[in-house]
Protein backbone atom coordinates (compact mmCIF):
# COMPACT_ATOMS: atom_id res chain seq x y z
CA UNK A 1 0.00 0.00 0.00
CA UNK A 2 1.29 3.47 -0.84
CA UNK A 3 1.50 6.24 1.73
CA UNK A 4 -1.40 8.05 0.06
CA UNK A 5 -3.58 4.93 0.21
CA UNK A 6 -2.74 4.44 3.89
CA UNK A 7 -3.46 8.12 4.62
CA UNK A 8 -6.84 7.99 2.86
CA UNK A 9 -7.73 4.70 4.53
CA UNK A 10 -6.87 6.01 8.00
CA UNK A 11 -8.67 9.28 7.32
CA UNK A 12 -11.84 7.48 6.23
CA UNK A 13 -11.93 5.06 9.14
CA UNK A 14 -11.25 7.69 11.81
CA UNK A 15 -13.59 10.29 10.25
CA UNK A 16 -16.53 7.89 10.20
CA UNK A 17 -15.77 6.61 13.71
CA UNK A 18 -15.50 10.14 15.16
CA UNK A 19 -18.72 11.58 13.68
CA UNK A 20 -21.08 10.07 16.28
CA UNK A 21 -18.46 10.14 19.04
CA UNK A 22 -18.71 11.77 22.47
CA UNK A 23 -15.66 13.92 21.72
CA UNK A 24 -17.33 15.51 18.69
CA UNK A 25 -20.47 16.04 20.74
CA UNK A 26 -18.42 17.65 23.51
CA UNK A 27 -16.84 20.03 20.97
CA UNK A 28 -20.29 20.88 19.63
CA UNK A 29 -21.60 21.68 23.11
CA UNK A 30 -18.51 23.68 24.05
CA UNK A 31 -18.86 25.72 20.84
CA UNK A 32 -22.20 26.97 22.13
CA UNK A 33 -20.41 28.53 25.10
CA UNK A 34 -17.09 29.73 23.68
CA UNK A 35 -16.04 31.49 20.51
CA UNK A 36 -15.40 29.22 17.54
CA UNK A 37 -11.63 29.72 17.11
CA UNK A 38 -10.47 28.86 20.65
CA UNK A 39 -12.97 25.99 20.72
CA UNK A 40 -11.67 24.53 17.47
CA UNK A 41 -8.01 25.03 18.38
CA UNK A 42 -8.42 23.62 21.91
CA UNK A 43 -10.17 20.51 20.59
CA UNK A 44 -7.80 20.12 17.63
CA UNK A 45 -4.67 20.36 19.79
CA UNK A 46 -6.11 17.90 22.34
CA UNK A 47 -6.99 15.44 19.58
CA UNK A 48 -3.58 15.88 17.95
CA UNK A 49 -1.84 15.08 21.23
CA UNK A 50 -4.09 12.05 21.68
CA UNK A 51 -3.28 10.90 18.11
CA UNK A 52 0.43 11.19 18.88
CA UNK A 53 -0.07 9.17 22.07
CA UNK A 54 -2.01 6.53 20.14
CA UNK A 55 0.58 6.24 17.39
CA UNK A 56 3.47 6.14 19.86
CA UNK A 57 1.80 3.51 21.98
CA UNK A 58 0.70 1.39 19.02
CA UNK A 59 -0.37 -2.03 20.21
CA UNK A 60 0.35 -1.26 23.87
CA UNK A 61 -2.43 1.33 24.09
CA UNK A 62 -5.04 -1.25 23.19
CA UNK A 63 -3.98 -3.23 26.28
CA UNK A 64 -4.97 -0.47 28.75
CA UNK A 65 -8.04 -1.38 30.76
CA UNK A 66 -10.83 0.48 28.99
CA UNK A 67 -13.37 0.21 31.82
CA UNK A 68 -11.54 2.37 34.41
CA UNK A 69 -10.81 4.97 31.72
CA UNK A 70 -14.51 5.06 30.74
CA UNK A 71 -15.59 5.31 34.37
CA UNK A 72 -13.24 8.27 34.94
CA UNK A 73 -14.49 10.03 31.82
CA UNK A 74 -18.10 9.29 32.80
CA UNK A 75 -17.66 10.82 36.23
CA UNK A 76 -16.03 13.88 34.66
CA UNK A 77 -18.94 14.35 32.25
CA UNK A 78 -21.42 14.03 35.13
CA UNK A 79 -19.53 16.67 37.14
CA UNK A 80 -19.61 19.03 34.13
CA UNK A 81 -23.33 18.32 33.71
CA UNK A 82 -24.08 19.26 37.33
CA UNK A 83 -21.97 22.41 37.10
CA UNK A 84 -23.69 23.47 33.86
CA UNK A 85 -27.17 22.76 35.23
CA UNK A 86 -26.57 24.73 38.42
CA UNK A 87 -25.04 27.71 36.70
CA UNK A 88 -27.61 30.50 36.46
CA UNK A 89 -28.00 33.40 34.09
CA UNK A 90 -27.30 35.73 37.03
CA UNK A 91 -23.94 34.04 37.62
CA UNK A 92 -23.10 34.39 33.93
CA UNK A 93 -24.14 38.06 33.93
CA UNK A 94 -21.96 38.66 37.00
CA UNK A 95 -19.04 36.84 35.34
CA UNK A 96 -19.40 38.90 32.15
CA UNK A 97 -19.49 42.12 34.18
CA UNK A 98 -16.46 41.18 36.26
CA UNK A 99 -14.41 39.21 33.79
CA UNK A 100 -15.87 39.97 30.36
CA UNK A 101 -16.04 37.24 27.74
CA UNK A 102 -13.80 34.28 28.47
CA UNK A 103 -10.32 35.03 27.23
CA UNK A 104 -8.98 33.11 24.29
CA UNK A 105 -6.58 31.25 26.55
CA UNK A 106 -9.25 30.39 29.13
CA UNK A 107 -11.63 29.06 26.46
CA UNK A 108 -8.80 27.17 24.74
CA UNK A 109 -7.66 25.58 28.02
CA UNK A 110 -11.20 24.59 29.04
CA UNK A 111 -11.92 22.95 25.69
CA UNK A 112 -8.50 21.29 25.59
CA UNK A 113 -9.04 19.77 29.04
CA UNK A 114 -12.52 18.41 28.33
CA UNK A 115 -11.64 16.97 24.92
CA UNK A 116 -8.28 15.60 26.05
CA UNK A 117 -9.87 13.68 28.92
CA UNK A 118 -12.85 12.56 26.84
CA UNK A 119 -10.59 11.06 24.17
CA UNK A 120 -8.64 8.74 26.52
CA UNK A 121 -9.44 5.14 25.66
CA UNK A 122 -11.82 6.28 22.95
CA UNK A 123 -12.64 4.14 19.92
CA UNK A 124 -10.79 6.48 17.57
CA UNK A 125 -7.73 6.55 19.81
CA UNK A 126 -7.65 2.76 19.97
CA UNK A 127 -8.36 2.64 16.24
CA UNK A 128 -5.44 4.95 15.55
CA UNK A 129 -3.16 2.76 17.68
CA UNK A 130 -4.33 -0.35 15.84
CA UNK A 131 -3.84 1.27 12.44
CA UNK A 132 -0.35 2.45 13.44
CA UNK A 133 0.56 -1.10 14.44
CA UNK A 134 -0.96 -2.55 11.27
CA UNK A 135 0.60 -0.25 8.70
CA UNK A 136 3.96 0.41 10.37
CA UNK A 137 3.78 3.94 8.94
CA UNK A 138 3.44 6.04 12.11
CA UNK A 139 3.74 9.47 10.48
CA UNK A 140 1.20 8.70 7.78
CA UNK A 141 -1.24 7.24 10.32
CA UNK A 142 -0.74 10.26 12.61
CA UNK A 143 -1.42 12.72 9.78
CA UNK A 144 -4.47 10.81 8.51
CA UNK A 145 -5.99 10.43 11.98
CA UNK A 146 -5.31 14.04 12.95
CA UNK A 147 -6.81 15.42 9.73
CA UNK A 148 -9.93 13.29 10.20
CA UNK A 149 -10.35 14.42 13.80
CA UNK A 150 -9.84 18.07 12.82
CA UNK A 151 -12.48 17.81 10.09
CA UNK A 152 -15.07 16.35 12.45
CA UNK A 153 -14.17 18.93 15.09
CA UNK A 154 -14.60 21.71 12.53
CA UNK A 155 -18.06 20.42 11.64
CA UNK A 156 -19.01 20.14 15.33
CA UNK A 157 -17.73 23.63 16.17
CA UNK A 158 -19.56 25.28 13.27
CA UNK A 159 -22.79 23.47 14.18
CA UNK A 160 -22.42 24.26 17.88
CA UNK A 161 -21.64 27.91 17.23
CA UNK A 162 -24.77 28.28 15.09
CA UNK A 163 -26.96 26.45 17.62
CA UNK A 164 -25.56 28.64 20.38
CA UNK A 165 -26.72 31.75 18.56
CA UNK A 166 -30.25 30.44 18.04
CA UNK A 167 -31.09 29.23 21.53
CA UNK A 168 -31.44 31.25 24.71
CA UNK A 169 -28.26 30.80 26.81
CA UNK A 170 -30.15 29.34 29.81
CA UNK A 171 -31.90 26.78 27.63
CA UNK A 172 -28.63 25.89 25.89
CA UNK A 173 -26.93 25.31 29.25
CA UNK A 174 -29.73 22.96 30.29
CA UNK A 175 -29.48 21.07 26.98
CA UNK A 176 -25.69 20.90 27.34
CA UNK A 177 -26.03 19.63 30.91
CA UNK A 178 -28.45 16.90 29.82
CA UNK A 179 -26.14 15.89 26.94
CA UNK A 180 -23.10 15.75 29.25
CA UNK A 181 -25.08 13.79 31.86
CA UNK A 182 -26.22 11.37 29.16
CA UNK A 183 -22.67 10.87 27.96
CA UNK A 184 -21.47 10.41 31.52
CA UNK A 185 -24.15 7.82 32.20
CA UNK A 186 -23.39 5.94 28.98
CA UNK A 187 -19.69 5.91 29.83
CA UNK A 188 -20.36 4.60 33.33
CA UNK A 189 -22.62 1.89 31.91
CA UNK A 190 -19.95 0.92 29.38
CA UNK A 191 -22.18 1.66 26.39
CA UNK A 192 -19.71 4.09 24.78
Amino acid sequence: MTSLQILLSVFGVIFVAELPDKTALAALVLATKYRALPTFLGAAVALTVQSAVAVAAGRLLALLPARPVHIGAGVLFLVFAVLMWRRTAEADDKEVKTKGDPTFLRAFASVFGVVFLAEWGDLTQLGTATLAARYAAPYVVFIGASLALWCVTGIAVVAGHKVGRLLHPDRMKKVAAVVFAGLGGLLLLGVV
